[in-house]
């Protein structure tokens, strides 16, 4: 367990090396989900050091996320404790739906080298004009490394719809799937490749 101020957080790390990947989860369920666990296992594959964070809204056995602001405030703490205590030199932030939107909102505060994001939320389903594209542009406008893995059919954005918002689209590789993308085999191709494309690798 990571004290925040939130209350403690959970992580589980497994791997050994330099590099750090540090992945949150969504805004529902108490488990891991597929595509989390597939980019484990690419990053693991690679050499690096994963870390597994699991919020204090969760660790606490809440059904309901907390806010934004909450959600980053806890965030940051658990991935600056994590980067000191491994001594890694590179750090990439990632997070699956909720936890992408954490992850590039906090990359600059974290001085993270690049971001992953899992299905990233873009709207709500069937309210596209609230769309959330200023987060996911702000690791792009800093000039970091952005993944962003979208299921071909999610209804809270699909592929075409995230390219359509950003500078580079090949930002942005769609598989197969839905907000829950299940074609494990894929993602952990993309990751792996992704990330031996980084600097430093």
């Amino acid at each position: 367990m990571i004290q925040t101020t939130m209350g403690p957080g959970r992580v589980t790390v497994c791997g050994d090396g330099d590099s750090l990947l540090a992945i949150g989860h969504g805004a529902g369920g108490q488990s891991w989900s597929k595509d989390i666990l597939a980019s484990r296992d690419a990053a693991l594959e690679r050499g690096w050091v994963v870390a597994l964070v699991d919020q204090p809204w969760r660790v606490a056995g809440r059904k309901v996320a907390d806010r934004p602001p909450v959600l980053d405030d806890a965030w940051v703490p658990i991935v600056e404790s994590l980067r000191t205590t491994n001594g890694a030199r590179r750090l990439v932030v990632a997070g699956r739906s909720a936890g992408a939107r954490v992850a590039c909102r906090t990359s600059s505060r974290l001085g993270a080298d690049a971001v992953l994001c899992l299905a990233f939320p873009l709207h709500l389903p069937g309210r596209p004009a609230a769309s959330r594209i200023d987060e996911l542009r702000l690791p792009i406008d800093a000039g970091l490394p952005v993944r962003v893995v979208q299921g071909e059919r999610d209804p809270f954005g699909g592929p075409d719809e995230v390219r359509a918002g950003i500078t580079d689209p090949s930002v942005v590789v769609a598989v197969p799937g839905t907000h829950s993308i299940s074609a494990t085999a894929r993602v952990r191709e993309v990751v792996s490749t992704w990330l031996a494309s980084l600097p430093g690798e």
